[in-house]
C-alpha cells in the first residue's frame, strides 16, 4: 500500500489546474479558471476550476473533487493508480507502507508479469511493423481488414513470428525470467529430459496476429492471437490464460479506448469480436467493447455500469448465435441496467456491416434499429412461436422472466405493460404471472444459508417528507458555514427579556453581545439541542469537523476535500463551489454584485440554529397531535402542546417570521 505521507506530499505537490489542464481548455475567470465540460456536451462552460481551493466543480453533471477524483472521474483510474499517476507527474518517489514477505512477495509477481507483458506487446508490434514474416503476413492482414496505420498503431496490434522459440528466445535473451514468461501465458514450458535444462520452451502465440488487452487503466493483461492458416487442429483464436493479472471474466476489450467516450455518450455497445471493435472505432464509434468471444459475466457489467446505464448489444445476422447469447441480457438486467439490442442484416457482424456503409449510416443504423429488450425477443422468437399456442405462452412467461429481473418497480411495471400491448395479452395475467416469480424468488432466497444471501434493502414511507426536506437544507447551511468560516471569531448577539418582562412576554428586550469562534457556537447549540443530522453525509462531514476541532482546535479544509471517503469530498466540494456560480454567469460584468455573507455571519449562524430548532419543535408537536387520541393522556398532551408552540413562537420572533 502507498504510504499516507506519500499520498500528503501527492496532494501538497500536484496543482489542479495543471493536471486538469491536460485534459480540458481552461481560461482564467478572476481567481479561477472555466472550460467546457469533459462529462457531457454543452456550449456555454459550465465546469469550474480553483486554484486557491485546489478543488474543481462541474455544474453540468453535479460531478467535482480534488485533483484526484478528477483523474478517477476522467480517466477511471483507481484511486492507487490516480496517486501513481500523479507522483510519476511530479517525479515524487512513492514510499509503500511496511508489508509482510508474502506482501511483498506477491505484489513484486505481479509487477514482473506486467513488464513481462508490456515487452511483449512492444516486441510483437515492430515485428508486424519491421520484420519481413510480419510485413508480408500479419501486416497485410490488418491491411486486407481495412485497418489504417493509425488504427494499428492506437490499438498496438502485433504479430507472432510463425516459429516455435522466436519470442521466448529473445525475450530471455534480453534477461526476462523465464518464471514469469510462463506466469504470462507467452511461453509454454514442458520437462524434456534430454534438455541440459531439463525443460524446453516454445511460444504460446505462434504463427498469430496479436491483440493487446488492456486494464481500464492501460496496463497489458494479456493477449488475444488469430491464426492465419487454415489447421483443424488449432483454434482460431487463442487467449491468455488465466493469471496473477488476467481474469476473462474482469477483463472487456477495448475499454481503456472507449471508457471516456461512453462516459460522455452515456452508452456502451457490446460486441463479441476484437476486429468488431477496432472497426467501429476507426468509424469514428468509440465507446465500444467486447466480451472477447466469453459469456458475459457480472463482473464485466459492473464495469460498465462504472461508466453508463446503458448497454447497447449488437447481434450479427446469426439467430443460432443470438439466441446463444440472449441469456447476457437478464444478467445486464439484474445488475440494474438498461438493454437495449441492434441485429445487423443476415450475414453481416459489426466489421462487415461497418465496412459497406459510411460513418454517418453506420450510426444512423445504430439509431434506428435500436430496440428494447422486448421487441427484441419477440422479434427473435415470435416468428416460429406465434402459431403454437404453447410456444406463444413460454416466450410471454420468458419476456416477463426477464422483467423480474429489474430492480427498478416503475420500469418492471412499465415493460409490464409494452409487454401487454405487443402480446396482446391482460396486464393483470402478467403481473399475477410476474408476482409468483417474484414469491419463488423469495422462497429460494430464504432457503439459502444467510451468509449467500444479499442484504436487500428495506423501503419504508418517511413522514413529514417536507419538513425532513427543510430540515436538510438547514443542515447544508450549517455545513456550509463550518467549512467557510468555522474559524472565525465574530460578536455573537442573543436576546433576553428583561426584568420587568412577565412569562407571557416573548418579545426581545435587552441585547447581549459575546465573542465567539463559529464552530464553538454551532458545536455548543447543536450538543444542547442534541441534535442528530438527518442526512448521513452531513453527519460524517460534521463528525469529522469535530474530531478536527478536538485533535487541532481549527477545522482543515483541505483534509475534508481530499477525504478518503468520496461522498464526503464531493459534498464538501459542491458546497465550496457553490459561490462559484456567478463568476460562470459574469454577473459583475452585468452590474451584479454579490453581497458578503461575512458581514451578516452571526446572524446567519443564528438563523441556521433557529431554523433547526423550529423544524425539530414543529415535528414534536406533530408527533404530540397524533398521540392525542388517549383520552387518559389528553390534558397532559395539550399542556406539552402549549408549551412547544410558545417555544416555537419565541423562536419565531428571533428570525421576524410573521406567525
Amino acid at each position: 500500500m502507498i504510504s499516507r505521507s506519500t499520498i500528503d506530499k501527492v496532494f501538497e505537490t500536484a496543482r489542479v489546474e495543471e493536471v486538469i489542464g491536460e485534459f480540458v481548455q481552461l481560461k482564467k475567470s478572476g481567481s479561477n479558471y472555466k472550460g467546457l465540460s469533459p462529462f457531457s456536451e454543452e456550449r456555454s462552460p459550465s465546469f469550474m476550476v480553483s486554484p486557491v481551493k485546489q478543488i474543481w466543480k462541474d455544474f453540468s453533471s453535479g460531478k467535482g473533487g480534488n485533483v484526484v477524483t478528477f483523474l478517477m472521474e476522467q480517466e477511471h483510474y483507481s484511486y492507487p493508480e490516480a496517486i501513481r499517476f500523479l507522483a510519476k507527474k511530479y517525479n515524487i518517489d512513492i514510499e509503500e507502507t511496511e508489508q509482510s514477505n508474502e506482501q511483498k512477495h506477491q505484489a513484486d509477481e505481479r509487477e514482473s508479469m506486467f513488464i513481462v507483458s508490456e515487452y511483449a506487446r512492444d516486441y510483437f508490434h515492430e515485428t508486424l511493423l519491421k520484420s519481413d514474416q510480419g510485413k508480408a503476413i500479419g501486416l497485410s492482414y490488418f491491411k486486407e481488414r481495412g485497418f489504417t496505420d493509425e488504427t494499428i498503431e492506437k490499438f498496438q496490434l502485433g504479430y507472432s513470428l510463425n516459429e516455435w522459440e522466436a519470442f521466448s528466445s529473445e525475450a530471455l535473451n534480453k534477461g526476462y525470467n523465464l518464471k514469469y514468461l510462463e506466469s504470462t501465458g507467452l511461453t509454454i514450458v514442458k520437462d524434456d529430459l534430454l534438455s541440459s535444462t531439463g525443460t524446453k520452451h516454445f511460444d504460446r502465440f505462434k504463427g498469430r496476429v496479436m491483440f493487446p488487452i488492456h486494464s481500464m487503466s492501460g496496463r497489458v493483461l494479456g493477449f488475444g492471437g488469430r491464426i492465419l492458416i487454415n489447421d483443424k487442429k488449432a483454434a482460431k483464436y487463442l487467449n491468455s490464460p488465466e493469471s496473477e493479472i488476467y481474469h476473462k471474466g474482469n477483463v472487456l476489450y477495448g475499454i481503456y479506448y472507449a471508457k471516456q467516450s461512453i462516459a460522455k455518450e452515456d452508452n456502451c455497445y457490446l460486441v463479441e469480436g476484437y476486429t468488431d471493435v477496432i472497426s467501429f472505432n476507426q468509424a469514428g464509434i468509440e465507446n465500444v467493447v467486447s466480451s472477447s468471444g466469453t459469456a458475459l459475466s457480472e463482473n464485466q457489467i459492473r464495469l460498465i455500469n462504472r461508466l453508463t446505464k446503458n448497454i447497447t448489444i449488437l447481434f450479427d445476422g446469426d439467430a443460432a448465435g443470438m439466441r446463444a447469447s440472449i441469456r447476457g441480457i437478464d444478467l445486464i438486467l439484474e445488475q440494474g441496467l438498461n438493454v437495449k439490442v441492434v441485429m445487423f442484416p443476415d450475414g453481416d457482424d459489426p466489421d462487415s456491416f461497418s465496412k459497406k456503409v459510411s460513418n454517418q449510416e453506420l450510426k444512423e443504423y445504430l439509431k434506428q434499429n435500436s430496440k428494447d429488450f422486448i421487441n427484441f425477443k419477440v422479434a427473435l422468437l415470435m416468428e416460429e412461436a406465434q402459431h403454437d399456442p404453447v410456444k406463444k405462452a413460454g416466450l410471454i412467461r420468458d419476456i416477463v422472466v426477464s422483467i423480474s429481473k429489474i430492480p427498478d418497480r416503475i420500469q418492471r411495471e412499465v415493460y409490464i405493460q409494452e409487454c401487454s400491448r405487443i402480446m396482446d395479452i391482460s396486464e393483470n395475467v402478467l403481473f399475477s404471472e410476474l408476482a409468483q416469480i417474484d414469491k419463488k424468488e423469495q422462497r429460494d432466497a430464504s432457503n439459502r444459508p444467510v451468509q449467500e444471501r444479499g442484504s436487500e434493502p428495506v423501503l419504508q414511507k418517511t413522514p413529514q417528507y417536507e419538513q425532513v426536506n427543510e430540515l436538510q437544507k438547514y443542515e447544508r447551511e450549517i455545513i456550509k458555514i463550518l467549512l467557510l468560516y468555522g474559524n472565525n471569531e465574530v460578536d455573537f448577539v442573543d436576546y433576553v427579556a428583561g426584568e420587568e418582562a412577565d412569562d407571557s412576554d416573548f418579545l426581545p428586550i435587552k441585547k447581549l453581545k459575546f465573542s465567539n469562534v463559529v464552530s464553538k457556537e454551532i458545536y455548543l447549540n447543536l450538543q444542547d439541542d442534541e441534535v442528530e443530522f438527518t442526512n448521513e453525509t452531513f453527519q460524517n462531514i460534521y463528525y469529522e469537523i469535530i474530531y478536527q476541532l478536538n485533535q487541532e482546535e481549527s477545522i482543515s479544509v483541505d483534509k475534508l476535500v481530499n477525504h478518503d471517503n468520496n461522498e464526503v469530498a464531493n459534498m464538501v466540494t459542491t458546497i465550496l463551489m457553490d459561490d462559484e456560480r456567478h463568476v460562470l454567469s459574469d454577473w459583475e460584468r452585468k452590474d451584479i454584485f454579490i453581497k458578503s455573507k461575512k458581514s451578516d455571519l452571526s446572524k446567519m449562524v443564528l438563523d441556521a440554529i433557529y431554523n433547526i430548532r423550529r423544524i425539530l419543535i414543529e415535528q414534536k408537536i406533530n408527533s404530540l397531535i397524533t398521540d392525542i387520541g388517549v383520552e387518559e393522556e389528553r390534558d397532559k398532551i395539550m399542556e406539552s402542546i402549549r408549551d412547544y408552540n410558545n417555544l416555537k413562537y419565541r423562536l419565531f420572533e428571533r428570525l421576524n417570521r410573521v406567525v
